[in-house]
């Protein structure tokens, strides 16, 4: 069977990977996102998709827009029986979702965390069951019939990467599923009573506070390492662990120093810190930053 391709981050990538891998899928096209400026000299990165399609010398495609004339026009003279989504980035147009059957593999339990950031969604709402939608798209965001969901437990001491190493060996698996056994499946439509939606994640996301244990290091588990968590004074939390989450506290308060850590108090429940980052400042380990600052039990850290 011939595939068109698009997406663009590493999750995408190693479903790419997995088309590739595979005897009687071949994949005619990739669709990723322009090349970027990265890091502080802003060097022109190409997406990790189109550096692997190159390097099995099928043809990239990056528009900056997929809805202009030219490239539908463009895209429709390429044939294929399928169309594979993930993490492109774009809203494919009527046209294009009408060339071809077209498959999204998005990283939740559709109809949940429609949007740009299912996987840090899960570990912020502490959900213990994951996993990857396949769905045949329509014009909406992630509003396709369901064709199929694959299944993942999620330890609570789970962390982002982890988590996402985790669901892209799943996608990958589901991708080659659903396109060898495309009509055996019968698309299921969501329940739109049951839809919730996540936005892109920001830097200012990292912002936390000592008033809720579980939540703080829910935050913690996923925004490391990016955005990463930090308090209002600027001081990263760079690596901590939930101790309890019954006690009450006053915010901060340093509650008990031990040899790797320090204990410190929520409102609601404590947590473990191991080290921090100050502000424009190297990583330390938590005793050296809290001697630094004359810092003992019963005081808090701000």
């Amino acid at each position: 069977m011939n595939v068109i391709f698009m997406g663009t981050p590493e999750y995408a990538k190693a479903i790419l990977e997995r088309l590739l891998q595979t005897n009687n899928i071949n994949v005619v096209a990739v669709y990723t996102q322009p090349d970027k400026p990265v890091g502080r000299k802003k060097i022109m990165t190409a997406p990790e998709v189109k550096i692997l399609a190159l390097a099995n010398a099928i043809d990239v495609y990056q528009p900056s827009r997929l809805r202009d004339e030219a490239t539908v026009a463009e895209l429709l003279t390429i044939e294929c029986d399928y169309i594979v989504v993930a993490a492109y980035g774009q809203i494919l147009p009527k046209a294009i979702l009408d060339h071809a059957p077209c498959i999204n593999l998005h990283a939740s339990i559709l109809p949940q965390y429609r949007g740009a950031s299912p996987i840090q969604q899960t570990l912020l709402h502490g959900d213990s069951i994951t996993g990857v939608t396949a769905m045949r798209m329509d014009e909406g965001l992630d509003t396709g019939a369901i064709l199929k969901i694959s299944s993942i437990n999620v330890p609570t001491d789970m962390m982002v990467e982890t988590l996402f190493e985790r669901l892209t060996e799943c996608a990958a698996d589901l991708t080659v599923d659903v396109l060898e056994n495309f009509s055996s499946y019968s698309p299921k439509m969501q329940d739109e009573r049951e839809a919730t939606h996540c936005a892109k994640i920001t830097k200012q996301d990292g912002l936390v506070a000592f008033d809720d244990a579980q939540t703080l290091y829910n935050k913690y588990r996923a925004y490391t390492p990016w955005p990463g968590i930090f308090l209002s004074s600027g001081l990263k939390l760079k690596s901590i662990a939930l101790v309890e989450c019954t006690s009450q506290n006053a915010a901060g308060i340093i509650l008990k120093i031990e040899s790797d850590g320090i204990i410190v108090g929520c409102e609601h429940g404590s947590i473990k810190i191991f080290s921090v980052q100050p502000e424009s400042k190297k990583e330390m380990d938590i005793l050296s930053y809290i001697n630094g600052k004359r810092l003992q039990n019963e005081d808090i850290l701000s």
